[in-house]
Order: C-alpha cells, then sequence, then structure tokens
C-alpha cells in the first residue's frame, strides 16, 4: 500500500509528460467522422452506459457547424421519421440517453447529430452575457468570460463537458446562494430546434426566454424535446475565490452540513464514513485585489500516467479477487493521504506545488478543472484515467438528490451501516468517499423541486458484469437508502438503472415536462428505448445476475450469483432492502 501512496504522489509531483486527448465518442469503421459514414458506433467516455455496456450502432451522424445546420439535420430525421439524438464531442452521460436505436448498418432508421464541430463563444460585456453554441466547451465559455472581465458564477466541478449537455442533464456545482450552483439556473435565452410539419420545413428553431411557457421544460430536457441549439448564461463582474479544506471527525457531520452550506457560498463536504472523517470546502468570494493566482487543479481529472492508472486498477481488482477488505482500506488511507499532502490539487500558481491555504485564485481558475480532457498530445504517456482505451480506473457511479431533512436521516443510516463494519465501506473512500454539494431549487421542471443536498459516490466497477463484488452488498443497501427508503431523487446523467425506478414521481414538474413533449415532439422522434428506460423509470426484466451490474435488485438468488457465493438477502440496517450479500457457508 506503501508503493500505491508513493505511485499517487510521484504522479501528481512529476514534470508535464506527453498526454492522450480522450477518444471522440462517435467511431466509424474508416477511422473517419464525416457525415454519413456508415458503420459507426458511439459510446460514452468510460466505454460502458449504466443500462448495458454495448455500444449503441448508429446508421447515419451529421457533424452541422451552425444553427441552420442543426435546423436541416433534424429536418432531415422528421421528415423521414427518423429516431434523431444529439451528443456532444465529450459523452459523459453515463445512462445511455444520447443512443437513437436503429441497427446501425445503413438503413435510414435512425439519426445521430454531433455538436462536436458546433462550438462558437460570444460574450455580451454590455449585457453581461455569454451565448454559446451548444457544442461549445465549458472551459472555452469560462475563459471567454474571463478574458472579458466577467465570471460565470456556477459551473460543474469536470469541466470536459459541452453548454448543451450540461444544461440537458442538469449538471452543477454547489451552491445554496443567489442563483445555486446548477448550470441551467443561470440560463436567460436559448433556442430549440425541434420537428415541424412539411408545410414549415420538417423543423424550426424555437427561441425561448425566462418567463416563456415552455422555458422551464427546455431547461432540463434530457434530449427528449429537441436540439438544444443556443444557450445564453447570465454573467456577473469578475471576481475571486478562496478556498481551504478543513479535515474534521465526522461526528457532527449529520447536524452541521446545512450550517456549513448557509456559511461559505461554494462549500461543499468530502465524506470518508470508513475513516471516519469528513472534508468541509471552506470556499468564498475574495477580493480582486486579494493576494493569489491560484489554480485548481484537481488531483482526480489531471492526466495520469497511464502505467499508474492500470496499477491503482490492478491492485483493486486483485484485491477484490482475493476478498482483502484490509487491503481496500490501506488503499484508502493512502489515496485520502495523498490528496491530502498536495492539496487535493490546489495550487497556489499554475506550475507550482501545493503550499499550504487559503489558495486564492479568479474564478476561471478555481472553479472546475479537468486538463485530462484537453491532453492534445500523440504520445502515449498520460491519459483520464478512465480512458477505456487503457484498461485503468472503472467504476461505478450513484448520485442521490436528497431534501435536506431527509439527508441527514440518511447520514444517520449510513453510520449504523458503517459501525457494523468500517471496512466494507472502505471501497468508496479509494475513490472520493461521499461528496456531498449543494443545489437551489429550480424553476426546471425536471430540476430540484426544493433546495436540496446531492451526494456522489464512486466505486468499482468489474470488467466481467458477472463478477461479483467485495461488499457488493453494502453500496446496493446504500443505494436503497437513498432513493427508496429517504426519497431521493436520481441525477439525470449518472446512476445505475435501479436508481430511475419511479422517478416520474420524484419530480414533481413531471407532468407538465410530459405534456410539452407532447407539444414539441408528437410523433416521439426524440424518444429511444433507452431514455424511455430511464425516464420511465420502471425496473428492467429480471434475467440471471442482473442485480450485479445495477440492472435490478434482486428478489431470488439467481438474480446475484450463487455460483460465487453471492445470495439475495435483506439489507442489515434497511431491512427492506434486498441485497447481493456474500455467505462462504451457503457455497457448494
Amino acid at each position: 500500500m506503501i508503493a500505491a501512496f508513493l505511485l499517487l504522489v510521484l504522479c501528481s509531483l512529476a514534470p508535464a509528460a506527453l498526454s492522450v486527448p480522450p477518444r471522440p465518442p462517435v467511431r466509424c469503421g474508416g477511422g473517419g467522422d464525416g457525415d454519413g459514414d456508415a458503420g459507426c458506433v458511439l459510446s460514452n467516455a468510460y466505454g460502458a452506459w449504466s443500462s448495458d455496456r454495448a455500444d449503441c450502432p448508429v446508421a447515419a451522424v451529421t457533424y452541422p457547424a451552425s444553427e441552420r445546420d442543426v435546423v436541416a439535420a433534424v429536418a432531415r430525421a422528421s421528415a423521414g421519421g427518423m429516431r434523431v439524438k444529439a451528443v456532444s464531442g465529450f459523452a459523459h452521460t453515463i445512462p445511455k440517453l444520447a443512443c437513437p436505436g436503429g441497427n446501425g448498418n445503413g438503413s435510414a432508421a435512425s439519426l445521430l447529430i454531433s455538436t462536436a464541430r458546433y462550438a462558437g463563444v460570444e460574450v455580451d460585456a454590455g449585457a453581461r452575457t455569454v451565448t454559446a453554441d451548444a457544442g461549445a466547451p465549458l472551459r472555452a465559455v469560462i475563459d471567454a468570460a474571463e478574458a472579458s472581465g466577467l465570471s460565470l458564477p456556477a459551473s460543474p466541478y469536470w469541466e470536459g463537458v459541452s453548454v448543451g449537455g450540461a444544461v440537458s442533464t442538469g449538471s452543477h456545482g454547489s451552491s445554496w446562494w443567489g442563483q445555486g450552483g446548477a448550470l441551467h439556473d443561470h440560463v436567460v435565452r436559448l433556442s430549440l430546434v425541434v420537428p415541424a410539419g412539411a408545410a414549415d420545413g420538417w423543423a424550426r428553431v424555437l427561441p425561448l426566454a425566462k418567463g416563456d411557457a415552455l422555458f422551464p421544460a427546455a431547461l432540463v430536457s434530457l434530449g427528449l424535446l429537441g436540439v438544444i441549439s443556443k444557450v445564453t448564461l447570465a454573467l456577473e463582474p469578475r471576481f475571486k475565490r478562496s478556498v481551504t479544506y478543513d479535515y474534521r471527525d465526522d461526528s457532527t457531520f449529520q447536524d452541521d452540513f446545512a450550517d456549513h452550506a448557509a456559511r461559505h457560498e461554494f462549500a461543499d463536504i468530502a465524506w470518508y464514513p470508513s475513516q471516519h472523517q469528513a472534508v468541509y470546502r471552506l470556499d468564498d468570494r475574495a477580493p480582486l485585489n486579494a493576494t493569489g493566482d491560484g489554480v485548481n487543479d484537481f488531483i482526480g481529472f489531471r492526466s495520469t500516467l497511464i502505467a499508474v492508472s492500470q496499477g491503482v486498477r490492478a491492485l483493486e481488482t486483485a484485491l477484490e479477487g482475493s476478498r482483502n477488505v484490509k487491503g481496500k482500506c490501506a488503499m484508502a488511507t493512502a489515496e485520502i493521504a495523498a490528496k491530502r499532502l498536495i492539496g487535493n490539487g490546489l495550487r497556489r500558481k499554475d506550475g507550482q506545488l501545493f503550499t499550504g491555504y487559503p489558495v486564492v485564485g479568479f474564478q476561471g481558475k478555481m472553479q472546475t478543472s479537468g486538463s485530462c480532457a484537453h491532453s492534445a498530445a500523440s504520445s502515449p504517456l498520460k491519459a483520464c484515467a478512465w480512458d477505456p482505451r487503457f484498461k485503468g480506473l472503472f467504476f461505478y457511479e450513484s448520485t442521490a438528490v436528497f431534501s435536506p431533512a431527509r439527508f441527514r436521516s440518511f447520514i444517520l443510516d449510513v453510520k449504523k451501516l458503517r459501525d457494523l463494519d468500517p471496512d466494507n465501506m472502505c471501497g468508496v473512500d479509494v475513490y472520493n468517499g461521499l461528496l456531498v454539494r449543494f443545489v437551489r431549487r429550480s424553476e426546471a421542471w425536471l430540476g430540484q423541486p426544493e433546495d436540496s443536498v446531492v451526494v456522489d459516490f464512486n466505486y468499482y466497477r468489474a470488467a466481467d458484469p458477472s463478477a461479483a463484488r467485495l461488499s457488493q452488498d453494502v453500496w446496493e443497501e446504500v443505494e436503497q437508502l437513498a432513493f427508496v427508503k429517504h426519497g431521493a431523487r436520481p441525477h439525470w446523467a449518472k446512476n445505475r438503472m435501479v436508481a430511475f425506478r419511479g422517478v416520474q414521481g420524484k419530480y414533481p414538474g413531471w407532468a407538465r415536462f410530459a405534456a410539452a413533449k407532447r407539444q414539441l415532439d408528437p410523433r416521439g422522434l426524440f424518444d429511444s428505448p433507452w431514455s424511455d428506460d430511464v425516464v420511465g423509470g420502471k425496473e428492467l426484466s429480471k434475467d440471471d445476475g442482473c442485480a450485479l451490474d445495477g440492472r435490478c435488485v434482486c428478489s431470488e438468488d439467481r438474480h446475484c450469483s450463487p455460483g460465487q457465493g453471492y445470495y439475495c438477502r435483506t439489507g442489515l440496517v434497511f431491512t427492506e432492502a434486498r441485497v447481493c450479500r456474500y455467505s462462504a457457508s451457503q457455497l457448494v
């Protein structure tokens, strides 16, 4: 474990090395990415969706470079009655929302619209707004605003997203202050390209602004209403932030999370339950004349030496195979120590090492990170740690959105589960623990209906979907504590499929959104079986081993893996939960 710790530290301190950019999400047989290429497939950045692990076959793909091109693409699909979806040049959505269906053998059953080449950005300094084409990278939008003496006040922590994708899936940072931490809540105008009849040329541009009847539907629309074309975001005068990470015992975590969010504009908390530790982010605005030109270069989003990410994955896989939970705990301890040593990636100046708190810097350099998404070199030394080409990190990401009152009860239940055997919680602490963020009430019908607490947690995903995992029952129980007992809402762009059960009843604006969908896309051209699975919130068909990859909640032993010693049992704290638990005594 000490070796793993040293590898992580050395990787963080090593000078820059040539890096490999992420692969494009659309890949065609001929190696090209031009319009009309046959034999194309769509995958996400992780190389595996949550609903299944198969690439999405694409019958036809087009790359618009202007709004006129987007209209032409939607008109093509509309005139031909084709299923149609949009995807950005990043594709970090975990559910298979961007797959239009079709068999990918050259038939005209479906069309994929990539916004990778539709990426213009224009700042109106007088109006304090920025208008971006849907495919514009978040980093390009932030940099353009900062260059004009302005700042985008909210963004997700991971910058490897397009503006259209981030808005349509409800991506967010963390804040209960002002308009809040969700990017879509800072949108003042957008245009949506929707299907139309022959008399209107089969497609039309629908401009929408705050106050318009359909504006709340278009903000978080999951690609179900049409193609977002342009987005206008409100900006603020440029400002600085001051960040300090405060490491505390977690004994009062359930009682002080809300006060922490109220005191600090960009607060969050990383909870490491196996370590009985919570890390409070003290993050507030600082005066423009405050000393500092800091940079947030989060360790998990940097280009990582491929050998290191492969080595960490190999170590974790070996610990899984040998059922070595103590080894996982040592690994978690080393990970947390490495993050603490280097300030989790904060630097007082670009290129410098972490030397202590607070770290002060301009909003544009502090609010988000993701340097591995912008690698441009061709020598395969470094890459994003999860790049599927190099068999590095591979994980699930569950994200639950709570009312504050229910979140306190969730913490207490997780603590009860932890206290039965703290070592069983080490698997999540190998990653980022349970990251707690704060999002304000939204006017978006598929946004959050109240000021909310958002919890993200990553954990090991086996390369083989039929392989059971160490402490699998614990994370299934945590998942069901969140989404079943405490009624948490799932983040639309993350989660295993079991998280979406009953989702329509958890978003009060669902009926109005569905009515808007019937109005704008009455033929269901933007539907697909995979998006239907997510928004329908129905459990997928149950087959042998379906619980292992989060496609079902077990009700019979065969839904787990009796051959590996995993049987369907009740939860330890939430007795209504049904989980796959290991039992050596029942192995034949």
